[in-house]
């Protein structure tokens, strides 16, 4: 199970963190989202979907 979840949650940090950088977001606000999705890859991932910059 593990094989096939991580290279998922890669891929779902990989889409917002590349989505978060080319938002119109305050670049202050891009740097935290960056930061939370990095040292929490699955929830910072969550919470970006219910919370991150559009």
């Amino acid at each position: 199970m593990e094989a096939i979840a991580a290279p998922l949650i890669l891929l779902a940090d990989l889409w917002a963190i590349v989505r978060t950088v080319r938002s119109d977001a305050d670049t202050s606000k891009k740097i935290l989202w960056v930061g939370i999705v990095l040292l929490l890859p699955f929830i910072g991932v969550v919470a970006w979907i219910l919370f991150g910059p559009s």
